[in-house]
């Protein structure tokens, strides 16, 4: 098996990766109960980090020679900052290649998040992928929470779910009401500082970052910059196809070949600087026109 690219990067971690890093590090309660720290912040809980935490959950409960290849999952209720969140994994198999976990995650009660999971043994077979679309490099691009501060006239944002995570947009999103372009973007994306070895962080780091811009994919075609919308991810999936480090640069690119009834269907696909696809996604989401758009 390929395996990934690796790079040395010596800066320290900021605090925003910290912090992430340390709500990935669940705690054990019992066998197959975990209870996880969303975090401080405002609004509702970014969803990629429930979906995060739900692979550690998972992962903490197969075997270490397996890694995860897919996930498929609902975002029920928005989740909160500053409220654990308890993991409950069912073992539903554990077969000669192949180890499947469901993952449910509770907030005060409420089911917010559900997640099924499948973890293979590597090994040898068959490989074929589509070449990597053309791609400007990373260096120089402007970073997302800085378009997105201009399009609201508001500062920088700020948490960890914006600052862990370095994003570079080479396709830029509508920057005003009516200004519409292909539904289809690439970005690149890696975190912001160097990370531990453990291949399982990796990964939920990977899935983590995949729930961002995959929305304002879907909105490029109608206009809806920031402040002009309501949304939320309904569901998520991913597909890895190889090891992952990500604190390497991804290409994140994305099409959205349909929407209707306000809801939006997103596919993504991750490639390393060198070509090699390393991950595959999907998405729904709601997007709603707001009824008090903001000036």
């Amino acid at each position: 098996m390929t395996e990934a690219p690796r790079s040395v990067r010596s800066e320290a971690t900021p605090p925003a990766l910290a912090t992430l890093l340390r709500c990935l590090d669940l705690e054990t309660l019992d066998r197959d109960l975990f209870l996880g720290n969303p975090g401080e912040g405002e609004g509702r809980l970014f969803g990629g980090m429930v979906a995060a935490q739900s692979v550690v959950a998972a992962g903490r409960t197969v075997e270490p020679d397996r890694q995860l290849h897919s996930l498929h999952s609902y975002f029920l209720r928005p989740g909160r900052h500053g409220v654990p969140i308890r993991m409950v994994v069912d073992r539903i198999r554990n077969g000669r290649t192949f180890t499947t976990r469901r993952v449910r995650a509770h907030q005060a009660g409420e089911a917010i998040f559900s997640m099924s999971a499948s973890f293979a043994r590597p090994e040898e077979g068959i490989s074929h992928q589509d070449p990597m679309p053309e791609a400007p490099p990373p260096e120089g691009l402007p970073e997302w929470e800085e378009i997105r501060a201009r399009i609201l006239g508001a500062p920088r944002a700020s948490g960890v779910d914006t600052s862990a995570v370095e994003l570079r947009m080479i396709d830029a999103p509508p920057m005003a009401p009516g200004d519409k372009s292909p539904a289809y973007q690439r970005s690149w994306m890696r975190a912001r500082g160097a990370l531990p070895e453990e291949p399982l962080v990796h990964t939920a780091l990977l899935v983590f970052a995949t729930d961002r811009t995959l929305l304002t994919t879907a909105a490029r075609p109608h206009g809806l910059p920031w402040g002009q919308r309501m949304s939320a991810s309904l569901d998520h999936s991913v597909w890895i196809h190889r090891p992952v480090r990500f604190d390497d640069w991804l290409l994140f690119v994305s099409d959205s070949p349909v929407a209707h009834a306000a809801r939006g269907l997103i596919f993504g696909a991750l490639y390393y600087a060198d070509g090699t696809r390393v991950a595959s996604v999907a998405q729904e989401g709601l997007i709603r026109i707001r009824r008090d758009p903001q000036p």
